[in-house]
């Protein structure tokens, strides 16, 4: 038997291997935590068994993804997008529960009386059963650069509905293990107790939050910040499980009401890191749940829970999608999105089984058939496309139709600029083209928008500028250019690539958000990359100097001169505290000021001698007493030296350390 330190030390290493196996496979690295749980699992290995260690890290796990559900809780695109999450979302959540209620009273009457399932825990098995993994999809989709598709709208909105609808099932499942005669007053009970709290927490907490969170801030310590997260989460969590409600409920209402407050982002990242070896270690106790002796005994029963569960999700899905007003080839890849089973459906299966409301046995075929649809679900999202086009002609026809409308329009203009993006920007530059009667033809993934804008004689087409076929079709090899006007790194990579396949001499001007990438995207081949927080501090500072009275043409030649460096005087800016939560992953160039003491290391040395390049950082100015020193290589520094240096954030302070240490 091990020991907490060692069990914890064993669960770590297997977390390591099987996470960095499944990423060479391309894999989420949910789906190696499972893996791994059940390879050292009571029944496979036996290397580790389910103790009190174990669940108390698992119920960690769940209790920083809840927090992080609550933190990405947004009421403002909850509206935006109601009719999908409220529609969609709880169409297919309640329907869901419904079908398998059903489905669990008809098979009820052909298993032996031990193995029945009563009303209560067919809801419980359908709530599992209803949660989708957001962990895989998202992820499947933000690399196939489909969230913004209508397919990827519809995923995200019933994703959405099934967060929420995780809070409520918390709730109501464990008071589902109730004497019958006592079940309808221990909900009203659980219910009343959980706005109680819930008004406490959302109405009196997040005044105390607030002031409390800016106290903490002024003090400008990383670690008490850090602190005080943890004190927070764990707090509001303990507050809830003394009210004989569930820790994670807790957890979820923190991160609503830090979601509410300008240290969001901050704290975002801050628990990242927790909330992921926690979770982790969550799936590895799940894993080691599953009995592999009895799924192999009973292996064709894994298979039909599989098959099943998968199906009738699938149709279910697709079908609701299509009477919300999807087309066939959107309702399929929704559907195919969606099939699978989720995180949350563990966490609520755990549930079921600590209520003692279904056997053993139908939990551990249930759960199999869980783990292995996730194992599955990145090859089906994978696949969608070629699966749509086999399954729904009408999909092939629209997409050749929507081909053939872009080549259509653009079949005779010669010289034109293709704009990746019809949104503001894409519209402003479109504008001023017709101005200068410049040809255009835009691209864009919003239907709405794209049908509004073609009403009015814009020249744009319903396309992904990211794929190879819309860009051919757009006359690629007859334009002048492409522009890309939405800053997103990722996918103007990817076009940056075909462009240099179909047409390497075509220039593509990228916008980027800032400089954080403007180094990348000119490694992969953007003529230009406007960020625009750069270019709109050059407008603001254009604007105030012909105010003063600085010469046009001399301002003209200070932003033209700026550009022309690739804005390398601009990169870099003196970071305060409000900064913090605009750059959580400390990435943008920033300067920062060292003032050398007697004993700094520095003193006396020429700046080439402290090579600070191959700590990534550079010196931009010497100031000494009133002075600033044009800086060369072979600048003495001396003391009371004020040296600015530029860099990411741990390059600067990498510097610093060797400046005076």
């Amino acid at each position: 038997m091990f020991s907490g330190l060692e069990l914890t030390l064993l669960l770590l290493g297997s977390a390591v291997l099987g996470v960095v196996a499944f990423r060479m496979m391309h894999l989420p690295p949910m789906l190696g935590y499972l893996a791994v749980g059940i390879l050292i699992g009571p029944h496979a290995l036996g290397l580790a068994e389910n103790s009190k260690t174990t669940e108390t890290l698992a119920e960690f796990g769940v209790v920083f993804l809840m927090f992080s559900i609550g933190l990405e809780f947004s009421l403002s695109q909850l509206m935006a997008m109601r009719r999908i999450v409220f529609g969609l979302g709880m169409a297919q959540v309640v329907l869901t529960i419904v079908a398998t209620m059903l489905f669990g009273w008809l098979l009820s009457t052909q298993l032996p009386a031990s193995l029945k399932i009563t009303w209560q825990a067919a809801f419980a098995l359908g709530g599992a059963l209803a949660m989708s993994s957001t962990a895989i999809v998202v992820k499947m989709l933000t690399e196939r650069l489909e969230l913004e598709s209508q397919h990827g709208r519809k995923i995200i909105g019933i994703l959405l509905f099934q967060d929420l609808a995780v809070v409520p099932l918390l709730i109501l499942i464990p008071s589902l293990g109730k004497p019958p005669e006592e079940l309808a007053e221990t909900l009203a009970w659980a219910g009343l107790k959980a706005v109680i709290v819930l008004v406490l927490l959302l109405f009196i907490g997040q005044k105390i939050m607030r002031k409390w969170f800016a106290i903490v801030v002024k003090r400008r310590s990383q670690e008490l910040f850090m602190l005080n997260l943890l004190l927070i989460t764990l707090g509001a969590a303990w507050i809830t499980e003394h009210a004989g409600l569930s820790l994670a409920l807790g957890a979820f209402v923190a991160g609503m009401l830090i979601s509410e407050t300008q240290y969001k982002h901050q704290v975002e990242e801050d628990i990242k890191p927790f909330r992921d070896v926690l979770l982790g270690l969550f799936f590895i106790t799940v894993g080691m749940l599953l009995n592999v002796g009895l799924v192999l005994e009973n292996w064709w029963l894994v298979v039909l829970l599989l098959v099943l569960p998968v199906a009738l999700k699938f149709a279910l899905i697709a079908v609701l999608a299509k009477l919300f007003g999807a087309s066939d080839g959107v309702s399929i890849r929704t559907g195919l999105a969606l099939a699978q089973a989720g995180e949350f459906g563990f966490v609520l299966l755990n549930l079921t089984s600590g209520a003692r409301l279904i056997d053993d046995f139908i939990i551990q075929l249930v759960l199999a058939s869980m783990v292995l649809s996730m194992l599955v679900a990145p090859f089906i999202i994978a696949k969608s496309d070629q699966i749509v086009m086999k399954v729904s002609s009408n999909e092939w026809m629209m997409q050749s139709l929507q081909l053939t409308q872009i080549a259509s329009r653009t079949m005779s203009t010669q010289k034109h600029v293709i704009i990746a993006g019809f949104g503001r920007s894409g519209q402003t530059l479109a504008t001023l083209l017709t101005e200068e009667k410049v040809a255009y033809q835009a691209l864009d993934l919003d239907p709405e928008r794209v049908a509004e804008a073609q009403a009015a004689g814009a020249h744009v087409s319903y396309g992904d500028a990211a794929r190879r076929e819309s860009l051919v079709a757009a006359g690629i090899y007859r334009a002048s250019a492409l522009v890309i006007t939405y800053a997103s790194t990722p996918s103007a990579i990817k076009v940056l690539h075909l462009v240099h396949e179909l047409a390497p001499t075509l220039p593509v001007i990228v916008r980027s958000y800032d400089d954080t990438d403007l180094d990348v995207l000119k490694k992969a081949g953007a003529a230009e990359v406007v960020p625009e927080a750069l270019e709109g501090s050059l407008m603001l500072a254009s604007h105030a100097l012909v105010m003063m009275g600085v010469p046009l043409r001399r301002v003209v030649h200070r932003v033209q001169s700026a550009r022309d460096e690739r804005y390398a005087s601009l990169r870099g800016y003196f970071h305060g505290s409000g900064d913090v939560s605009d750059d959580p992953e400390h990435l943008f160039v920033r300067l920062h000021s060292v003032t050398l003491r007697e004993d700094a290391a520095s003193v006396g040395k020429r700046i080439d001698q402290l090579e600070l390049a191959e700590l990534g950082a550079d010196v931009t100015t010497v100031r000494r007493g009133k002075e600033r020193l044009d800086v060369t290589p072979l600048t003495q520094l001396e003391v009371g030296d004020v040296v600015v240096l530029r860099g990411s954030a741990d390059a600067v302070n990498r510097a610093e350390e060797r400046l005076l240490h």
